[in-house]
């Protein structure tokens, strides 16, 4: 295939050997499988980002620390540098992120270097060697179900203990590679200790995917995995080794725990209405 203009420069360093096809394309970048060194991987083109698309993420970007002073400053009074500085700084935090958390012991692909805008890392597979597919694509056993939700709570409570909150995860940002569940996706990664939104958006990653694998194990719809995480970890009681319940019983001097159940379950019911919405188009050839 021709090579798009933002790996030109990685094969003419030899980073990358050659481009093999375009594997997806979204907003925030378009991902190639490569071959780099006698290996199959997958290049990250990070696409540039109209002002506009800042806005959205002042949420996720709350509590990030920026490398210089000069780059703060410049960010925060939004200058054409400060703007520049902010979308290296949005690219740059999926690099970190991927190798603190692979160090850590989460399942993420394994990254292979960050060049000219462009992230080589490791290309998560099926059995049979081919692109590994979503967890949304993928239809499950009630005991695989549980087994990846199992998982992913797991791979959650790795990244809280490393201060860190995916923050858009849902079956669509999971890869089911042969030995399970793999996670993607990093450039709106949480701040878990600086963001103000910290809490609520880790219940939302795992309410998402409690709403998806509850589909196929219902029992699992009336667990607490979120909730039980973030006390134990506002408390600084959270450990990789932890061991959770999923039971959780709140302060209802302090909560409503009734507002909580049901902002919970409204949340669970939305993604499931998604998801449902989703395979409709799908089959409707959409």
């Amino acid at each position: 295939m021709k090579t798009p203009s933002g790996l030109q420069a990685l094969i003419d360093d030899g980073v990358i050997d050659e481009v093999l096809r375009p594997l997806k394309s979204g907003k925030e970048a378009s991902v190639y499988v490569v071959r780099s060194g006698g290996e199959v991987r997958c290049a990250k083109v990070y696409k540039d980002m109209a002002q506009r698309s800042f806005q959205q993420r002042v949420q996720y970007q709350e509590g990030r620390k920026v490398r210089g002073s000069r780059q703060a400053r410049a960010i925060g009074k939004a200058s054409k540098f400060g703007r520049k500085q902010q979308e290296e700084a949005w690219k740059n935090t999926e690099v970190d992120a991927l190798y603190q958390l692979r160090a850590a012991g989460v399942r993420v692909p394994e990254p292979h270097g960050y060049f000219q805008g462009v992230l080589v890392m490791e290309l998560v597979t099926d059995a049979d060697g081919f692109s590994a597919p979503r967890l949304g694509e993928v239809e499950l056993a009630p005991e695989q179900a549980r087994d990846f939700h199992r998982v992913l709570v797991q791979q959650v409570l790795l990244m809280l203990c490393c201060g860190l909150i995916h923050g858009d995860l849902s079956a669509y940002n999971v890869l089911v590679g042969p030995d399970g569940p793999v996670l993607i996706d990093f450039p709106q990664v949480v701040n878990a200790h600086g963001n103000n939104a910290a809490r609520s958006m880790l219940l939302r990653d795992v309410n998402n995917l409690t709403a998806h694998l509850g589909r196929h194990a219902p029992e699992l719809l009336d667990t607490w995995y979120g909730e039980e995480m973030w006390a134990l970890f506002e408390a600084g009681e959270l450990h990789p080794q932890t061991q959770l319940t999923g039971h959780f019983t709140a302060n209802e001097s302090a909560i409503d725990l009734d507002g909580v159940r049901h902002a919970i379950n409204d949340a669970r019911e939305e993604a499931l209405i998604r998801q449902q919405g989703r395979e409709a188009a799908a089959e409707d050839g959409y």
